[in-house]
């Protein structure tokens, strides 16, 4: 077993963890963030993407141990006094998932997106999320929401225009 210090959602955790134990099981099992969804345990889906450090990790792909000394942001950890992050609440308004599966990761993607360009265009956010799979939505509506939220946002008919 190894002691680990993270900082998760604004809370600092210490645990034993075993040296193999993943960021995404750690976060699920012993913090109790489940709003990380684990969905292929291969670093495929991105269905796990959490921020550490501020950076989009597939949470999958992480030991726990690597983790340690640093900060987590979870889904669980956008909203602040009961409101949600912009993006989350851009997913929301342009319905942007369906069954909700991918949805967490693709969030915290997205986020980092537009972290890195604030304003990107179509194929840049289909670009920037290509390493999240959807397999619901057709990604229209995800494209849509991203591009919502990014610097000199759209109105929604000029998003929508520009998926046409």
């Amino acid at each position: 077993m190894t002691q680990i210090s993270i900082n998760v959602d604004g809370v600092n955790y210490s645990d034993d963890v075993e040296p193999r134990t993943l960021l995404v099981h750690y976060l699920r099992e012993q913090v109790g963030k489940t709003g990380t969804v684990i969905g292929c345990d291969t670093s495929n889906c991105g269905s796990c993407t959490v921020h550490l450090d501020g950076q989009s990790v597939k949470s999958c792909s992480v030991f726990a141990v690597q983790a340690d000394g640093h900060e987590v942001t979870t889904i669980e950890g956008l909203a602040v006094d009961g409101q949600l992050h912009p993006m989350q609440q851009a997913f929301h308004e342009n319905h942007a998932l369906q069954c909700g599966y991918c949805t967490p990761g693709m969030i915290m993607q997205s986020i980092d997106l537009l972290n890195e360009n604030p304003s990107p265009s179509e194929e840049e956010v289909r670009d920037g999320l290509e390493g999240n799979l959807c397999r619901c939505t057709g990604y229209q509506n995800i494209v849509k929401a991203v591009l919502s939220q990014a610097e000199g946002a759209r109105t929604p008919s000029e998003a929508q225009g520009a998926q046409s």
